[in-house]
């Protein structure tokens, strides 16, 4: 107890009032998330949820752990082919760079489909992580993350917006622009 109340003695957590000073509200903040079916609004925006893609290396795309769900990084493909690979600031563009992250978002839904049999079981975003190959001198990587943040609020509305990091990095897996992993908070 501690550690996890930063040093409180366990008689000071005593008062339900101190103790909930240092929980997390356990309301659903934004309720009103569209009733039609997640993989509906994807159609909707001109775009079909894709096979969820076999794993190429040593590690699980998915796994629920209580009420969230981790997707490990993915790559963007569209039909199994890898989309503008490259370095942004380089020979990819910002704009290429975006549909490459809405393609990671894509894949990454696929995985939570085969790993939850609907995509309605999520509530919402938590946090994405966008990593960016990114050319010497290229600073915009917030703006990449943006295709990848803009387009997961456009699926799940309120419920969309997450936390998010946005990082640049030298190489990324199979010479891919963007790389994002997710981690979704599911209906109990």
């Amino acid at each position: 107890i501690n550690a996890e109340y930063g040093g409180f003695r366990s008689t000071q957590l005593r008062s339900r009032s101190v103790v909930n000073k240092f929980r997390f509200s356990t309301k659903k903040p934004f309720s009103n998330m569209s009733t039609d079916s997640i993989e509906a609004i994807i159609r909707s925006k001109g775009y079909e949820l894709p096979e969820a893609a076999v794993p190429a290396f040593s590690y699980i795309p998915s796994l629920v752990s209580g009420n969230h769900l981790y997707i490990s990084g993915q790559v963007p493909k569209r039909g199994g082919e890898l989309v503008n690979n490259g370095k942004v600031g380089g020979n990819v563009t910002i704009e290429q760079a975006q549909e490459a992250a809405r393609w990671c978002v894509l894949n990454g839904l696929a995985h939570a489909k085969k790993a939850l049999g609907t995509l309605d079981k999520i509530q919402r975003a938590v946090k994405v992580t966008v990593f960016v190959a990114s050319a010497s001198g290229f600073h915009d990587q917030p703006k990449v993350a943006n295709g990848a943040s803009d387009f997961l609020i456009e699926i799940f509305g309120e419920n969309g917006k997450h936390t998010r990091s946005a990082v640049g990095v030298y190489e990324l897996p199979l010479g891919v622009s963007v790389e994002i992993e997710f981690i979704f908070e599911l209906k109990v």
